[in-house]
Formats: C-alpha cells, sequence, structure tokens
C-alpha cells in the first residue's frame, strides 16, 4: 500500500496550483491532507470527492473557519473510519482522522503549532501524550502507521539551522525529548530507516528564499510501529512538488 502525507496549507489554494494533476498521478492508495483550512461544503463536488479515489473523508475545525482540518482520499475502503481523540479537549480543531485497515491503524494527523505561546506549547504536548496513550491502546489489536505534520525536527540534521532555532517551537528540547520518547515507545521513523543524512526536508518558510536555498525543516513523518518495521519497503520525500509551504511525503507498506 502506498499513502502519502501533504500539508497543503489552505486545500483551495492548492487546488489553483496544479494539485489535481499531482493528485491524480500521484500513484497513491491512500492521500492524507493536513492543513486543508475548508468545509466540505466550501467546496465543488469534483474537489470534496475527487473520481481517482474511491473514497472520501474530511475532518475540520468545528470552533473556527479556515483554521486546521484534515482529509482522506482512499481506494481501499478502510474497515471504520473515527475523528479526533479520546480526550475531548482535543477533537474540536479537525486534526484527526483514523483509518482502520485489516492490518493496521492508520492516522492522519495535523499536530499543533506551539508558537502562539505558552497555552498552545501546552496544548501541543498535551496532545502528543493523548495520541500516543491511545495509540498504544489500539495497538494491542493491531499495529499502528501515522502520517502527517507533527511541527517538530527531531534531530538537528532534521533542519538547516539549528543553533539559531533551538529556542523556537518546533525544535525545543521539550518537543524534541517527546519524539524520543514516541520512539522509545517502539514507533520507527521510516525516512530514516532508507536516509541517514542532513538536507533532506518537508517545509520551507515563504521568506528569504528558504526554499530555493534548502533552508527547511523535515516535520512531517512516517512513523510505524516495531511490529512493522519489516514491512516497509520504501519511504521518501518530494521536494520538487510545489504548492504549499510543505512538499509530499509517502511510505509503501507491504500488506
Amino acid at each position: 500500500m502506498i499513502i502519502y502525507s501533504w500539508n497543503v496549507n489552505g486545500y483551495r489554494a492548492v487546488l489553483k496550483k496544479n494539485f489535481r494533476d499531482w493528485l491524480d498521478g500521484c500513484g497513491g492508495d491512500v492521500v492524507m491532507l493536513q492543513e486543508t483550512k475548508a468545509e466540505p461544503d466550501q467546496l465543488d463536488p469534483e474537489d470534496r470527492a475527487p473520481d481517482s479515489f474511491s473514497n472520501h473523508y474530511w475532518n475540520w475545525s468545528k470552533g473556527k473557519k479556515g483554521y486546521s482540518g484534515v482529509a482522506c482520499f482512499a481506494n481501499p475502503e478502510p474497515l471504520a473510519v473515527s475523528t479526533g481523540l479520546p480526550d475531548p479537549r482535543y477533537t474540536g480543531e479537525g486534526r484527526v482522522l483514523h483509518l482502520e485497515y485489516p492490518d493496521f491503524h492508520l492516522f492522519n494527523i495535523y499536530f499543533p503549532n506551539g508558537q502562539m505561546g505558552d497555552d498552545r506549547l501546552a496544548f501541543k504536548m498535551g496532545f502528543y501524550d493523548c495520541f500516543l496513550d491511545h495509540a498504544q491502546e489500539l495497538r494491542k489489536a493491531k499495529p499502528i502507521v501515522v502520517g502527517g505534520d507533527f511541527n517538530t525536527a527531531h534531530r538537528e540534521i532534521d533542519l538547516k539551522n539549528p543553533k539559531a532555532n533551538s529556542e523556537r517551537s518546533g525544535f525545543l528540547p521539550e518537543e524534541r525529548a517527546w519524539i524520543d520518547k514516541f520512539i522509545e515507545h517502539g514507533y520507527v521513523d521510516t525516512f530514516r530507516l532508507f536516509e541517514d543524512g542532513p538536507g533532506q526536508y518537508s517545509w520551507w518558510s515563504y521568506r528569504f528564499n528558504a526554499r530555493q536555498n534548502n533552508a527547511g525543516w523535515r516535520i512531517d513523518y512516517f512513523f510505524v510501529s516495531e511490529e512493522l518495521r519489516d514491512r516497509v519497503a520504501r519511504a521518501w520525500i518530494e521536494p520538487d512538488v510545489l504548492g504549499s509551504d510543505h512538499c509530499p511525503i509517502g511510505v509503501e507498506i507491504d500488506v
């Protein structure tokens, strides 16, 4: 199964930037989008439910229009679909889609950004822990695959300028420590199974010609629980695909 994840930074905006050409030609079995910033009734039917995919799922922010939001387009029909996390504090912003398949639980998540202040950083850390607890409970029955915008660069090789950003949310010690904890619980960064060098990024600021200079961050990931490690056939980043300040990432899992 080929699965893509892409923070499109506005679904209606990316539609104007050859998104449908990429979507129809990417070869994905499941395509997971974050930061869609749209409700389904704001979209034309062909954009809400692209005909190259049989199943279409949306979760959008319920309290603030034009904010957050995730979507999944899938050809293999899941056994079940749900939104949110068990704690109601983390359900209203349209950040989670959970598709259950026979071989694993698949999560599409737009993790919070902590740059707006201490309250949002605390919200982000609580969201992280709530997700981990939920994943661990579900994992008792079958493995976990999670993809999306984690909004944290894990190690110094995951961003161009680590020292300059050491006090900025997205590279704070507590955020990086949570990813360490996640890995210690038995989750595998699939990209690092195949690529161990620097200079591999998935997000670039729109300022200072960051993308042209490849001054980016790797904050978009696919993790799998340890039970699936040997079934990860490949994982990659597509930095040449434009349309957002993020680019698509992909993983292929033998099922």
